[in-house]
């Protein structure tokens, strides 16, 4: 007697329960949603079965669009390695001026220019944590304060264009990147208002938390400088984003374009040799390795468990709950929020959109909204514990003192605030579609 014995119902939470346990044994997500999708597509089904869980996974390595990840990859890499982002945060500096948290909002500019340009979250956290961290700590900026504006920040680019959260999503829920892209912007300009805003508060009604930098300090950088400093990084989100925006370039050209010119800019700059060109190959290989496999993993769970009836399960019991769609729509938040507390945000996408947004187009909703909110929800699972992976980024380059449970604590506040820009935009849907409507 197989598996099928079980009825759709029970089998949904054995499937479940057995993800949740691998995982507890520390094996690779990869390696779990894998192994059970093996487990059930021959105990369920038996050998026959097969071929349709792999041309599921087929389908999902040769998608054209998924050519763009490796190049913001490629591209975030090469920013870390050469001297362009450390140039913008100093040349930031001059702007800061002595204004009270003024370092902290220069940051989370730069982070937000930061993001423009790669779309990739890691390295953005890392060397935020590099050169910003270390800054505000010697200014006598606020331990809490300073951690959460770095990692706060440096998390912006799951919103930010070119996100890759959002080409993921387009892949999977089928809709414009482009208008994803679109629709983002307005949201991530007021998650990153809501974050100066919380700094500005807190230093200007203590300005011990965030001390004004000394006249001397501020006078380092003149403004001449900072202007031309800011020349590349602005060069290249004109050159990413504009291309798309105009109609020039697809998703996959504008990042094959992002790249040619942080190149270009690097070699312009006496800055590009082998051993960078080398590192940002690997580490490009390195990530796209593992989300090709956790792609190619959970293609293949979601492929079988959609073969069982879970699709049609999973869709009976969301819409078969007794309220009004807007509570339906909160429950798939909530569902991901509890989730994002243990997996990564690309099994997630891959393991429940091809459920959640079916359901949410037949309750009249736009996708493309629905992607901003998972968008937003993904930002939330990067900072919560216990396995935020913005926390560990963080922590690799942090110093010794700062413990994993400092970097939680400093992230409360910040949660806070991205839970209350998730819930404007479920109640005010408009914040991000009228860029596109």
């Amino acid at each position: 007697m197989g598996l099928s014995s079980l009825g759709i119902e029970l089998g949904t939470y054995v499937l479940v329960g057995s993800i949740f346990l691998l995982l507890l044994t520390g094996l690779p997500l990869a390696w779990v949603t894998g192994l059970v999708a093996i487990i059930f597509t021959f105990g369920w089904f038996g050998p026959n079965a097969l071929p349709l869980v792999t041309s599921r996974v087929f389908g999902f390595i040769t998608e054209y669009s998924l050519v763009a990840v490796p190049m913001f990859i490629l591209m975030a890499a090469l920013l870390d390695r050469s001297g362009i982002a450390k140039d913008l945060f100093n040349s930031m500096r001059v702007l800061a001026g002595r204004v009270p948290g003024g370092v902290a909002v220069q940051t989370l500019i730069v982070a937000i220019l930061l993001a423009a340009m790669s779309g990739v979250i890691g390295g953005e956290i890392v060397l935020l944590g590099i050169l910003a961290l270390p800054q505000m700590l010697r200014l006598g900026y606020d331990r809490n304060l300073s951690i959460g504006v770095v990692v706060a920040g440096g998390s912006l680019g799951t919103m930010m264009p070119p996100s890759i959260v959002l080409i993921i999503y387009g892949l999977i829920a089928s809709v414009s990147i482009a208008d994803l892209f679109t629709a983002a912007i307005t949201p991530a300009l007021l998650l990153l208002a809501f974050y100066i805003a919380y700094v500005l508060v807190l230093c200007i009604r203590n300005p011990k938390l965030g001390p004004p930098m000394s006249r001397e300090e501020a006078k380092q950088e003149s403004l001449g400088h900072a202007l031309v400093s800011l020349a590349a990084p602005l060069f290249i989100v004109v050159v990413v984003l504009g291309s798309i925006y105009a109609g020039v370039a697809s998703i996959t050209e504008a990042a094959a374009l992002g790249v040619s010119s942080v190149l270009v800019i690097s070699l312009l700059r006496r800055e590009l040799n082998f051993k960078m060109l080398q590192d940002s190959l690997v580490h490009t290989l390195e990530t796209c390795g593992m989300i090709i496999w956790i792609g190619i993993a959970a293609a293949a769970l979601v492929g079988v468990y959609n073969l069982m009836g879970g699709n049609r399960f999973v869709a009976s019991a969301i819409l078969g709950i007794d309220a009004p769609p807007v509570v339906i729509i909160m429950v798939m938040m909530l569902i991901l929020l509890v989730l994002g507390m243990f997996l990564d945000w690309i099994g997630i996408a891959l393991l429940t959109l091809p459920i959640f947004v079916p359901i949410v187009v037949q309750l009249g909703y736009d996708p493309i909204w629905f992607g901003i909110l998972f968008a937003v929800n993904m930002q939330v699972s990067y900072l919560t514990p216990p396995f935020g992976p913005a926390a560990f980024y963080l922590k690799s380059v942090a110093p010794p003192d700062i413990t994993l449970k400092h970097i939680y604590t400093s992230l409360l506040p910040f949660i806070g605030l991205q839970l209350v820009v998730l819930m404007l935009l479920l109640f005010f849907p408009e914040l991000s579609t009228w860029a596109i409507s």
